[in-house]
Parts: C-alpha cells; structure tokens; sequence
C-alpha cells in the first residue's frame, strides 16, 4: 500500500550533522513532491494524548444546548464551538459531516488586544478538557517551530526565519467529531476534498483509514501515520510564500464503509498559523525563469479572513 514518507524529529535535534541534513533533505524534498509526512520523535506523550481524546468525546457528548452556549458568529467563532454541517470545502455546497472545537493561543490579556484574537471559550462543564487542551496546543506549537526551521534550511533562509512569525501567530487546535452516519450522504463527506490555510498543519488521530491525499499523478494514497507518529502537512500560505516550491496537498477524509457508519471518529489537527501581519508576499528565490510569481502581494490575515469568507465560517 502506497504511503506518506516517515521522518524522524530527532535526527533533526541531534547533535549529528549528518543526521539533521539527512532530515532536512528528506522533510524538504516530501514537501516539494507530495506536501505530507508521518513525523516521530514529536513532544506529545501516551498519556496527553490518551487524555485529550478522552476530554473531547466527553465535550461532543454532551446535550446540544450546552456545545451551544460555546458557538460565537463571525470571526469570534475561530474560538469555542462550531456545529455539525456549518462548515464545508472552498467552492462545495454540501456543509462537511462534523462538528469541531477550537483552542487557539495562550497570551496576556492585552496581546489578545495588541494582535486581535478572541480569547479562548472556558467549558465551564469539564475543567479537564480545557487543561489538557492548553498542554496538547503548546506541544504541537513547539513541535511545528522545529519543524518549520528544517523547512527553512531547506529554502536556504536563516535557521529561525520563521520564529518571528508563528510564535505568539494566531494557530489553532482543532479536536473534531465526525459522528455516526444515519443515513446514505448525498455528496457530502466527512471532510470534502481540500487544501489548509494555514502555514504547516499538525494531525494527530491519522492512525486508521480516512484521511487521504491526492497525489501529482492524481491518485489518491492514504495517510495513514504509525501509533507513535503524528501527519504534518504543508498549507497554502507556505505554498503561497515558497511559489509552489512546497506543496498544499489536497487531502480529504472519506465516508467509511457502510459497516462502520454507526461509529464516531475523531481526528485533532493543529493549525500553524502566522501572526496577521506577516508578509506572504512570494520569497525572491523562489522566483526564477522557469517558475515566475504565481500570486499577488497579501498579508497572511487577509488571506485568512478571505479564505474563513469561502468555507462559510465568516
């Protein structure tokens, strides 16, 4: 069975030179062919993870009218709850079969000011599920910063080019539920086919089948991580930034067989996002004869709030 290539973060933190340039080599050129990895050696551990998917079943299950004091309009809505069908793919009709959380960062209350977030949604119901939230969010954080320094030594930028911007960017931690399927879907999946906004996306729960890719030859491949590996894969910001240099895979989650429809499943994706005010305007190496500037100077918080506009979320 074709898969996603396997990296391993600790060949990139080890002291061996080797190792890490065989890292950054191997992250880079999966990026530019494919835009996904299976990466091990990240700073979650057994029982965070055990934790964190035990708090959210409890949050989804419970009744309707309490998820529902958690769902804010507008741009607020990027925190607290969002319920089932609201959102869906850029350019599809059909509302996605799932209902999903948001953690997003941990600031001082006048940062939230100073870089216009929305505060985090407290679940007054279950102290646990906004604790475990909070150490998962700032775990997958500090796994995407390094991961996004091996993507810089691959661009030939300074090891920390990225630092500036995604340390206190406006990144999201998104638990969802795809529940139960009723009944036949008519043309709506789990998650239809689609690329991420964002800078890199971090996915934990990519262990079974659903999750698939879309490959340069246009066959779709599973993605499918081992128990000790979390998927990461490549946004369209950092498409957009690297000229297409790094790929924003469409991927999409598919409908189980007809036997497994009366099981929910869960996936927690971490998005890497940019501070608003970062530039995504094409990096000049990226920029050569053979492959001119494909897109138009843009901030990442207006392509953020143009993108929130296609899915339906704004």
């Amino acid at each position: 069975m074709k898969n996603i290539p396997s990296v391993d973060l600790n060949d990139f933190l080890s002291n061996d030179i080797d190792k890490k340039k065989a890292f950054v080599n191997k992250l880079g050129k999966a990026y530019n062919e494919i835009g996904f990895v299976a990466l091990k050696g990240h700073f979650l551990d057994d029982n965070d993870i055990k934790e964190v998917y035990s708090s959210i079943k409890e949050f989804f299950d419970l009744p309707e009218d309490i998820k529902a004091k958690y769902e804010l309009d507008g741009f607020d809505g990027q925190r607290g709850y969002t319920s089932f069908g609201k959102e869906h793919a850029k350019g599809k009709k059909h509302g996605d079969l799932k209902e999903f959380w948001h953690f997003g960062q941990y600031l001082d209350d006048d940062e939230y000011t100073k870089f216009n977030y929305p505060k985090n949604q407290i679940v007054t119901e279950l102290p646990k599920f906004n604790d475990i939230g909070k150490k998962v969010f700032q775990s997958l954080e500090k796994t995407a910063i390094y991961v996004l320094r091996a993507i810089s030594l691959y661009l030939d930028l300074e090891e920390d080019h990225f630092d500036k911007y995604v340390k206190k960017g406006n990144s999201i931690l998104r638990p969802i539920h795809y529940p139960p399927i009723q009944t036949k879907p008519k043309g709506a999946e789990r998650a239809a086919a689609h690329g991420d906004i964002n800078l890199i996306t971090l996915l934990m729960g990519a262990q079974g089948r659903g999750l698939q890719v879309l490959t340069n030859d246009g066959e779709w491949i599973d993605a499918i991580a081992k128990d000790d590996e979390i998927v990461i894969n490549v946004g369209d910001m950092l498409s957009r930034y690297t000229n297409n240099k790094l790929k924003s895979t469409i991927h999409k989650v598919i409908n189980p067989p007809k036997e497994l429809w009366k099981k929910s499943r869960y996936s927690i994706p971490f998005f890497l996002h940019p501070i608003g005010t970062m530039s995504l305007n094409v990096l000049d190496s990226c920029i050569d004869e053979n492959n001119p500037k494909k897109y138009e100077d843009i901030t990442a918080h207006e392509f953020l709030i143009q993108r929130l506009r296609d899915i339906g979320v704004l």
